[in-house]
Formats: C-alpha cells, structure tokens, sequence
C-alpha cells in the first residue's frame, strides 16, 4: 500500500464550516502565508533595551574572561626563619594578599635559606643552628603540603612565634595548622630536608642580581630592594589583565633601590638576634 490509497479521513460539516469561516474573516490557514502582526513601539524599545542589556552582560562576561586567562604575577620570597624583618614581612605583609584576593593573580613561591653559607659541605645560618633547623622544617613543610594555603599558613604560625619570642613552641604549629608533623619530621630525619636546602642554596645564590639581604622579594624576576613592603603595587603594575580591587590606589615608587633603612638582615654577617615590639615597631638587637 502507498500513501495515496490511504482514505484521509474528512473533517466533521462543523469542523469544516468553522475553518470556512476563518477563511471569510481573513484569518491565516495552512494553504495561506501566516500575517505577521506588527510589534507595538513600546514593546519594540523593550526588545532594544533588552538587546543592549544582553549585549552589555556580553562583553563584561568576554573582559572577565580575558582576564582571568591573563597569566599570573610571580612573586618569590627569599628568606630566613629566624630573621625578625623576613618574618615581620611574612606575617604583616605577605599574609595581607590572601584577605584582600590578591593571591588570585599571584604564583607565590617561599624559600627558607636567606643568608646561610655552606662551609666544607654544612649549611651555617646567620642567625645560628636553631635557624638551620627552622629552615629545613619550612622547606619541609612546603615539600610536604605543596598546596599553598596550607603550608603558608604553617610558615605564618611559626614566623608569628618568632616575633614575639616563643619560637621554640614552633611545634604547636602543627596541630593549629593541619600540616603534618610526621611528614615533616620523617623528611628532617631522613636528610631529604637537607637536600631540599641545598637545592634551595642553589637558587639563593643563582639570583641575579645578587640578594644582598633578607628579605628579597621578587616580583617577576625583577627584586624589589628596599621597597618590598610595598610588593602589592608592583603585582598589579606587573599583572597584564584587569586588575583586582585590592589594586585600587596603589603604586610604585620610581626609585626602588635606595639605601637601606635597617629593616633588612645584610648578607655577611653572622649575628644572633633578639626581638623586641615597642609601639608596635619591631627593632632588633644584633650581637657579632
């Protein structure tokens, strides 16, 4: 059987007398072109505006998007534990880009060896043995918890603690952090906390130009000098996209390098340093 020896069947006389009457009256059927009715003009302006509404969201959603595909700023830290203006830089500086997000554009990377010298195969640290060991636990906390919220927030705990003197209590760390104190332990023990520091020497003293104190803060590849307080406007001149509100404000000093203020470690020298907080300035007292 083909389609034309179907019987199709015929509409009902009321059926049919309905669609002859929309015939009569001018309305469209099957076998006619459909009449477009024409827009009201204000209801023409409102599909404008929402045209342009849309088109607006558009383009914000693509700026958005360019930006956040725009490569992050590099920022390096090169320290030393037991340095007062390193761990002051730490703990009332560096921390302050993780409240205001500027960490969403910043590739941050933390290393724990700042003036230390190697001496027939031993690691010495300028402010004594204590500092080697606190340098080898943050190296291994970073080894051990590369996710950059938890093993800065091990370094901030311990830093704080030498600020205000109790850095032998840097073991509470662990419990108030959740970075583990086995995993640590077992990399000081076992001397993969050595190697870490050697590799670490190595990128200390392949810096070019050469740090000449602690803190060096690099941004970039270009260091900051004596302006590394201010490392937050040197992220966002660097940063490419559309900068973060935290950027609002800031900016850069022309004349980064200067002479030093005192709030630096100078490489060079061997000293064992106290700390003090007098009207929330930190100062310290050096013995050669």
């Amino acid at each position: 059987m083909i389609w034309r020896d179907v019987v199709r069947p015929r509409l009902p006389v009321v059926e049919r007398r309905r669609c002859d009457r929309h015939l009569r009256e001018g309305e469209p059927s099957l076998d006619r072109d459909p009449v477009i009715p024409l827009v009201p003009m204000a209801s023409g302006r409102l599909l404008v505006l929402v045209f342009l509404l849309h088109l607006a969201v558009s383009q914000r959603f693509a700026s958005s998007s360019s930006s956040s595909s725009s490569p992050k700023v590099s920022l390096a830290l090169y320290y030393e534990t037991l340095c007062p203006y390193s761990a002051n830089f730490i703990v009332n500086y560096l921390a302050k880009i993780f409240d205001d997000g500027l960490i969403s554009i910043v590739d941050v990377d933390l290393v724990p060896y700042g003036n230390a010298r190697i001496r027939n195969g031993t690691i010495s640290c300028q402010h004594g043995p204590y500092e080697c060991l606190l340098n080898t636990v943050e190296a291994c906390a970073i080894d051990a918890s590369p996710d950059l919220d938890q093993h800065f927030s091990f370094i901030y705990c311990v830093e704080s603690l030498v600020l205000k003197r109790k850095y032998l209590e840097w073991e509470s760390c662990f419990s108030e952090t959740g970075v583990g104190s086995q995993a640590v332990s077992e990399c000081y023990d076992n001397g993969h906390g050595q190697e870490l520091e050697l590799k670490y020497a190595t990128q200390t003293d392949s810096l070019e130009p050469p740090h000449r104190y602690v803190p060096w803060v690099v941004v970039d590849g270009q260091p900051l000098y004596e302006d590394y307080e201010n490392f937050e406007a040197y992220i966002c001149k660097a940063y490419s996209g559309e900068p973060p509100e935290a950027c609002s404000g800031l900016t850069v000093i022309t004349n980064q390098e200067k002479e030093s203020n005192g709030h630096v470690s100078y490489a060079g020298e061997m000293i064992r340093a106290s700390t003090v907080v007098e009207n929330d300035k930190m100062k310290i007292k050096m013995v050669i």
